[in-house]
């Protein structure tokens, strides 16, 4: 197997990943057709924040880091670092000196499939991370890997350049390519929500403004007194 760093990766546009950023991962993923979630299994290791970056990926070996170490000189302002390894791992493969390097380039966040440590530093750091385990486990640097590779974590494919939109909600991937039209998607769904939250606050029922009633009614269900 050949193992490569690619240094060079073109990336979706800044400006649409920065007003992707605050539009929040449900609404991003409702809006190109429920597409792109990369499921339960990755969680927020803090609270209330959101951000959008471009991916920087990493395939490593279970409890090395190495490849992480070479990921960092790749990376430049507006990424996200996107790890995953080539089988499952519980070992804490980032920690805060990691997160240090990566803040210097930049980098908004980190999604690993794998474990991270420290993660009071990075909470108090302010640099986010999605992880699938939180693990003080130690690691080695003995292993080949590869940068800005096509690598995929449950089923979903990230590609280098990619969007990752990623909230207290998890983690939406965004293709490259499809980035421009996400945010427009993205913001008519906003509007239609807008227009969706007057009439609830107003008072009408979803179960009128969607039309539930009468589908429901046909599904068999009764009101009764």
């Amino acid at each position: 197997m050949t193992h490569i760093v690619r240094r060079t990766i073109e990336r979706a546009p800044l400006d649409i990943v920065d007003r992707l950023a605050p539009i929040g991962t449900a609404t991003v993923h409702e809006a190109i057709g429920r597409r792109g979630y990369v499921g339960t299994n990755l969680q927020p290791i803090q609270q209330d924040v959101r951000v959008a970056g471009t991916a920087v990926t990493v395939l490593s070996h279970p409890g090395d880091n190495g490849m992480i170490h070479a990921a960092v000189e790749v990376c430049q302002a507006g990424d996200i670092l996107v790890v995953t390894t080539t089988a499952p791992s519980t070992h804490g493969m980032f920690g805060d000196l990691l997160a240090t390097s990566l803040m210097a380039r930049g980098v908004r966040g980190l999604v690993m499939d794998a474990a991270v440590r420290d993660t009071q530093d990075l909470r108090e750091m302010g640099f986010p991370v999605w992880t699938r385990h939180v693990s003080c486990q130690g690691t080695v640097k003995n292993t080949p890997g590869s940068v800005n590779v096509p690598i995929a974590i449950d089923g979903t494919v990230i590609m280098p350049g990619d969007v990752v939109c990623a909230d207290d909600d998890g983690v939406v991937v965004v293709e490259r390519a499809d980035a421009a039209v996400a945010l427009e998607k993205s913001d008519e769904r906003l509007d239609t929500e807008a227009t969706t939250r007057a009439k609830f606050e107003a008072g009408e029922l979803g179960l009128d403004y969607y039309g539930l009633r009468d589908r429901l009614a046909d599904m068999g269900v009764e009101w009764i007194e």
